[in-house]
C-alpha cells in the first residue's frame, strides 16, 4: 500500500508543480504601472545586462512588444517624453538591456563611489585596451610591438577586471590571442565594435612595430613587467 502511494504520489507531483505554478502566474497588465512597472521592477535587481528575450519570457509578452516598452522607457528616463532628464538611464549594450547612472551624472556618482580613491584604468592599461580593441584578435607579443614595452602586467589587470578574454590561439606562434568582451562595450554604451571611432589607421600597423627593432626584449621573450604596467 506504501509502494502504491509513493508511485501515486511521483505521479501526481510535476502536474500539481505545474497547476501550482499556473496560480500563481500574474499578468503584469492588473498589475501597478502595467508591463513597464514590470520591466522596471525586473532591471532594478538585475545584476548584469538582460536579453529581450529574457526580459519577455520574465513578463510573458511577446519580444517586439516588449522591445517596444523598453525603447520608451529609455525614452522617457532620457526626458524625451516631456519630463524631466532622470539621474539614470536604460540602455542596450552588446549582452542586452540594463539601467545604468545618467553619463552627465558620472562626475557625481564617480565623488560618491570612489571617496578619494581612484579605480581608474591607469594610461597604460588604457592604450594597451585601445591597441587589443582595434587590432583584435591580437597576442600579448604583439601588443607589446605596438606599446614598446611589456603589458603583461597590465594584460593580467583587464583580465580581471573582465573588459578582454582570450579569444583562441594564433595558429602559427600558438600564443594566446585576446580581444574584448561584452562588459567592455557596455561599459562604453556601444552595441558592437562596429561603432568604436575612427582612430585604427592612427595605431603602428603590429608587423611594422616589430621589425622597427628586431633586437627589442620583445624578441627576446621579455617576462617581467615594463615600469607602467
Amino acid at each position: 500500500m506504501t509502494q502504491q502511494t509513493d508511485e501515486q504520489a511521483e505521479a501526481v507531483g510535476p502536474a500539481a508543480e505545474a497547476e501550482r505554478m499556473a496560480e500563481v502566474e500574474v499578468d503584469v497588465d492588473d498589475l501597478p504601472g502595467g508591463l513597464a512597472a514590470a520591466l522596471e521592477a525586473v532591471l532594478m535587481v538585475a545584476e548584469s545586462p538582460v536579453p529581450v528575450e529574457r526580459l519577455a519570457a520574465g513578463v510573458a509578452r511577446p519580444v517586439p512588444v516588449v522591445a517596444g516598452a523598453l525603447e520608451e522607457l529609455a525614452a522617457e528616463y532620457r526626458g524625451e517624453t516631456g519630463g524631466r532628464p532622470r539621474g539614470f538611464e536604460l540602455r542596450q549594450g552588446a549582452e542586452g538591456w540594463r539601467v545604468y547612472s545618467a553619463r552627465a551624472q558620472a562626475d557625481v556618482v564617480g565623488a560618491f563611489v570612489l571617496e578619494g580613491q581612484s579605480s581608474r584604468l591607469s594610461q597604460a592599461a588604457l592604450e594597451t585596451l585601445a591597441v587589443i580593441a582595434y587590432r583584435q584578435p591580437v597576442t600579448r607579443g604583439q601588443v607589446s610591438a605596438v606599446r614598446g614595452v611589456s603589458v603583461d602586467g597590465v594584460v593580467r589587470t583587464l583580465l580581471a577586471r573582465g573588459l578582454i578574454a582570450e579569444t583562441g590561439q594564433d595558429p602559427m606562434t600558438g600564443a594566446v590571442l585576446f580581444g574584448t568582451t561584452g562588459e567592455f562595450l557596455d561599459r562604453m554604451g556601444w552595441s558592437s565594435l562596429e561603432e568604436l571611432p575612427p582612430l585604427a589607421p592612427h595605431l603602428p600597423d603590429v608587423g611594422e612595430a616589430i621589425a622597427l627593432d628586431p633586437s627589442s626584449a620583445l624578441r627576446r621573450g621579455l617576462a617581467e613587467d615594463g615600469p607602467d604596467a
